[in-house]
């Protein structure tokens, strides 16, 4: 048992230095795409820093990103559960990342605005777990979500009147939010839409879509696909730019995952992803094996 625990802390924390040295392939693809169709100049040279800065980080063993971000975990389990440790295993990792370096303290008491010096404290990381039916490995991904890109997130109790023909009001509340974040959330971004449950259902939904999905995935769902496709569209149409300075590309991607609801509500969260998508996984099987993820 000590020997897959090991194995399990061992794994963790390469994913949690994977995490903050590189950002998600994926991503990397669509930023590279976004700075080959940029027509815009100021942009153009934009798109290029953050490029030349994913190679320098990469190669100095050095974060991305000078802010930490905030850290939330994913596990996915089946049949025989987490392992028991998995928790402790996360918040270790994070704790010798940030005393190794990686990732600077920046966990405070919300209140007091104490510090606790090593990006854990009540509550962090979060850890969301979900069973899976028949599932044999576990599957296990962490984020590290930039904050600054958090100031320009949404959230609204909408109804089925607001939602409007044709969906014209949550997409009206999608594009002025996208309008008065401007450039706060470190465009190009990612945009992740939680809709259903109630608030909090809606918000998880939001920050799950944006850190666990694939930012060039096709969502299986044919309405939320179209709506995604639509929607990024619409929002880089809006000329927000890399940085907010202007340009072609603003948004990389729009996800959006549902939840039913009541029927006299329909939540609707609004949750910005920086361009810097520090995230990393792995998938352990009951034998020892992995396998990387994102």
């Amino acid at each position: 048992m000590l020997q897959y625990e090991e194995l399990i802390y061992t794994e963790v924390y390469q994913a949690v230095l994977r995490a903050v040295t590189e950002i998600s392939a994926d991503v990397k693809g669509l930023l590279d795409e976004a700075l080959a169709r940029e027509s815009n100049e100021t942009a153009k040279s934009m798109l290029s820093s953050m490029v030349d800065n994913l190679s320098i980080a990469k190669q100095a063993d050095k974060a991305v990103c000078q802010s930490p971000g905030y850290p939330t975990a994913w596990v996915w389990f089946g049949k025989d559960g987490p392992h028991p440790c998995i928790k402790q295993a996360v918040a270790d990792a994070v704790a010798e990342a940030t005393q190794r370096g990686y990732l600077r303290p920046s966990i405070v008491d919300p209140l007091t605005r104490v510090n606790s010096g090593d990006n854990t404290g009540k509550g962090v990381p979060n850890i969301e777990l979900e069973y899976v039916p028949n599932q044999e490995y576990v599957d296990f991904i962490i984020s590290f979500k930039g904050c600054g890109a958090e100031l320009g997130n949404a959230m609204q109790i909408m109804t089925t009147a607001k939602l409007g023909k044709d969906l014209v009001g949550l997409k009206r509340f999608i594009l002025e939010t996208a309008v008065g974040a401007g450039g706060k959330p470190c465009p190009p971004y990612g945009i992740g839409i939680g809709i259903g449950g109630q608030m909090d259902v809606a918000a998880k939904l939001s920050r799950k879509a944006i850190s666990t999905r694939r930012w060039d995935d096709v969502n299986p769902d044919p309405q939320l696909a179209e709506l995604e496709h639509e929607l990024k569209d619409a929002v880089n149409a809006l000329g927000l730019g890399a940085a907010g300075t202007g340009g072609d590309t603003v948004c990389l991607a729009v996800k959006m995952e549902c939840a039913h609801t009541h029927t006299a509500i329909a939540p609707v969260c609004i949750n910005f992803h920086c361009w810097v998508a520090r995230r990393a996984g792995v998938r352990i099987y009951p034998d020892g094996r992995t396998e990387r993820l994102l």
